[in-house]
């Protein structure tokens, strides 16, 4: 009995010292950004508003010309309330460009890109990917801002979608409250974990060339 007990006390100080932290530390890609010729700002997922924090700051601070921001998703509820009439009181991207000409980005270094049917990052990188081809010769450095535990999930997404031609630095948002040495503590940073793992096991099932 004693040996038994002093296993699980051994398995639990292990999980609460080592592989809970592990687990939240492995989601997170987070590199110093540079110079870059687009900032991207992922819009799946939650947590919007540090992201556009980020983005902003970081093209105050001149690291690159432009933000490249996505949305207008169109899922089939909001098809069929508009089918009966529905409209928006601003129609997009009113609200977002409002947003970030308030955190100080310019009108005419914002690009805003819709996706109606991009609901997760696999799609939201194709769209995006071909928007980017669409003008052009695409871009040689990105900085990919997003969630700090979604870093290594989309940066993954991302090299695979876009190609070796551009290099992708995911950017954490400085003013996410995601912590991977303490996220079981809070029960929306586990609801964030356990959302994260089932992306990559969505990945591995899917194959990222799918």
């Amino acid at each position: 009995m004693l040996l038994t007990v002093l296993i699980v006390a051994a398995l639990a100080l292990a999980a609460r010292y080592w592989l809970l932290p592990a687990m939240g530390r492995w989601l997170v890609e987070d590199q110093t950004p540079t110079s870059a010729d687009a900032i991207v700002v992922l819009a799946t997922g939650e947590e919007y508003y540090p992201r556009a924090i980020e983005a902003a700051r970081l093209h105050g601070l001149g690291h690159a010309p432009r933000v490249i921001v996505n949305g207008d998703r169109r899922t089939p509820a909001l098809q069929a309330l508009e089918a009966q009439g529905y409209r928006p009181l601003a129609p997009w991207p009113l609200e977002i460009t409002g947003l970030y000409g308030f955190l100080g980005v310019p009108a005419p270094a914002l690009t805003a890109v819709a996706l109606p049917q991009a609901f997760d990052t696999v799609s939201e990188a194709q769209g995006l990917t071909a928007a980017l081809q669409a003008e052009g010769p695409l871009p040689r450095r990105i900085l990919l801002v997003t969630s700090r535990f979604h870093t290594h999930r989309a940066a993954t997404i991302w090299r695979e979608r876009i190609g070796a031609q551009t290099e992708i630095i995911p950017v954490a948002a400085k003013e996410d409250p995601f912590d991977p040495e303490h996220w079981w503590a809070d029960a929306r940073q586990i609801r964030w974990v356990m959302a994260e793992y089932g992306g990559w096991l969505s990945l591995l099932w899917r194959g990222l060339n799918d």
